[in-house]
């Protein structure tokens, strides 16, 4: 009865008017970012290594990046990625499953990767076991046996990715503008097998392409975490001081072609297009980067750009559009993508061209730069927070040739960078130059895009991918 009374003495009280604020708090200024005290040595044969003390849990990353990638495996489009992947199949004298075991047994999983330009085999593991990390990570670069009862189950897993990628319009565009862009002469321009290329690949292919490619001169091993630096020191020269010293890394520049060039790749009866936009950015480390880097995200690479607010928020044309910028060590490029309703194919496309032109002719406002100036420094600070991340950074930099302070000064150049600035660097992305892949229902999507001013006088080409 008294827990009654009081309850409804408590519901009848008055509740005191209380004052939310009507304005946002300030946004804080980003921290700097300070790469840690590190260490960078070379072996006798060549190879580069860089400790890192970093953080204060007791793991530590040991991660080997070699430069050999798809751009050293001619026109045999994804051997490399096969070759790297099957790096963990068998490896001086053990089985996939007993290189498992190893890493598992030290508190971490192996992981391997190939991209364009180089291969990592990494392991994160608890800090008492970084001597046997180190030496396990030598085992699987250095020696793989490639074993022949592996490779059909592998190829399989990969010829499920081909076929899905065959299907997904995102991976055409990407594939047909690539192409385009790069030219199909060149590594960079080839991203797509066909399945009867793929499936041809054997051992004996694998092993030649990695016995080419993998050596101490092209290798930097990356250490990152709690660490005894004496003891990590030892371990790897153990492992990789014997390790032959190969060829140089390979310089293979491409020759991107200049637009205006229009694709179209035709998907009958789609109910959405998918289209790409590409041009040449200011390569990694010139005086136009980080502006260049600020402009993007204000344009479209972030989620509040106004490409995003116009046809996302705006119009309702798409859900995810999105622009990007990519950097390899001679060249890089700005990528736009977005998937749009076929039916406003042509209008979507109007109101990106739209969005360009607008901040090419005039500088955004003093609160709209800021806002983008916090959140590229912010995030960079935040992507480099734990070891994994920093050692890819790291990586990023040397593999680019930037300089070694590049890391510490990005968070205040980018927050040097002028509304000016960010006007100018969008004039990187000249209409009449564009390269534009468009995939879709072409009965539908070809009058649109013929209507768009920007796009008269030019060719259309359809074409097929791969």
């Amino acid at each position: 009865m008294i827990a009654s009374l009081m309850a409804a003495t408590l519901l009848a009280a008055p509740v005191a008017a209380q004052e939310l604020p009507t304005t946002p708090p300030p946004i804080p200024a980003p921290k700097a970012f300070t790469v840690p005290a590190s260490e960078t040595f070379a072996l006798a044969n060549g190879m580069k290594v860089t400790l890192v003390p970093y953080g204060v849990a007791p793991k530590v990353v040991v991660s080997l990046q070699t430069y050999a990638g798809s751009v050293n495996e001619g026109e045999n489009t994804w051997l490399a990625l096969l070759a790297v992947d099957m790096l963990k199949e068998g490896a001086a004298g053990m089985t996939a499953a007993q290189i498992a075991q190893k890493a598992a047994d030290m508190g971490g999983g192996l992981a391997t990767n190939a991209s364009l330009e180089s291969s990592s085999v990494t392991l994160n593991v608890l800090s008492e076991r970084a001597a046997d990390a180190i030496a396990l990570v030598a085992d699987v670069a250095q020696r793989p046996s490639y074993p022949d009862s592996e490779l059909a189950r592998v190829k399989a897993n990969w010829n499920r990715r081909l076929a899905v990628a065959l299907s997904q319009p995102g991976t055409l565009a990407n594939a047909a503008i690539t192409r385009a862009y790069y030219g199909p002469d060149h590594p960079y321009g080839r991203v797509l097998p066909t399945p009867q290329q793929f499936g041809a690949y054997t051992t004996a292919q694998l092993k030649a392409w990695h016995a080419a490619n993998f050596g101490a001169k092209r290798s930097h091993l990356y250490i990152a975490g709690k660490f005894d630096a004496a003891a990590v020191k030892g371990a790897v020269e153990k492992a990789f001081g014997g390790w032959a010293a190969g060829p140089e890394r390979l310089s293979l520049p491409p020759s991107p072609k200049p637009g205006p060039q229009v694709l179209l790749v035709d998907r009958p009866g789609a109910p959405q297009s998918t289209f790409s936009i590409a041009y040449p950015a200011p390569r990694a480390g010139t005086a136009e980067d980080i502006p260049m880097r600020v402009s993007n995200a204000l344009l479209g690479g972030a989620f509040s750009s106004r490409i995003t607010r116009n046809i996302r928020e705006a119009k309702g044309y798409t859900y995810s559009p999105g622009s990007s910028l990519a950097f390899y060590p001679s060249n890089a490029v700005w990528t736009f993508n977005a998937d749009v309703t076929t039916a406003v194919t042509g209008p979507a496309l109007k109101e990106v061209f739209h969005e360009i032109r607008t901040l090419q002719a005039a500088a955004p406002g003093d609160e709209e730069a800021a806002g983008m100036r916090q959140y590229m420094a912010g995030l960079f600070v935040i992507q480099n927070s734990t070891p994994g991340a920093l050692v890819g950074s790291l990586a990023t930099r040397d593999s680019l040739g930037l300089p070694r302070d590049w890391m510490d000064k990005y968070v205040p150049a980018t927050l040097a960078v002028t509304p000016a600035q960010i006007s100018a660097a969008a004039k990187n992305l000249p209409l009449d130059k564009l390269t534009l892949v468009v995939v879709g229902d072409l009965k539908v999507v070809t009058p649109q895009l013929q209507e768009l001013p920007e796009l008269k006088g030019i060719e259309f080409k359809t074409v097929t991918v791969p």
